[in-house]
């Protein structure tokens, strides 16, 4: 993949969030680039411009679909909890 015809798909505030989208869109057939300047994840406090998705440019209109119909949740559930 050359990084000519990249562009960015998504930004994300966490590591987290961006491997399960890349994990999410490599499942789907689409090559994805994580582009992060927090120093492989060691210094995870020099991610202040968030971690970026590229994808080729052929592939944007289908990784937006798959990122929209695949809804990220990191919201704990705890209603089966306050059930008990």
């Amino acid at each position: 993949m050359s990084d000519t015809d990249l562009v960015r798909a998504a930004t994300y505030v966490n590591r987290f969030e961006a491997d399960f989208a890349k994990a999410t869109l490599e499942a789907a057939g689409v090559a994805v680039l994580v582009g992060a300047d927090d120093c492989g994840g060691m210094r995870p406090h020099l991610w202040l411009g968030g971690i970026e998705l590229f994808v080729r440019s052929e592939d944007a209109e289908k990784a937006a679909e798959v990122l929209a119909s695949t809804p990220i949740n990191l919201e704990a559930d705890d209603s089966a909890a306050d059930e008990t």
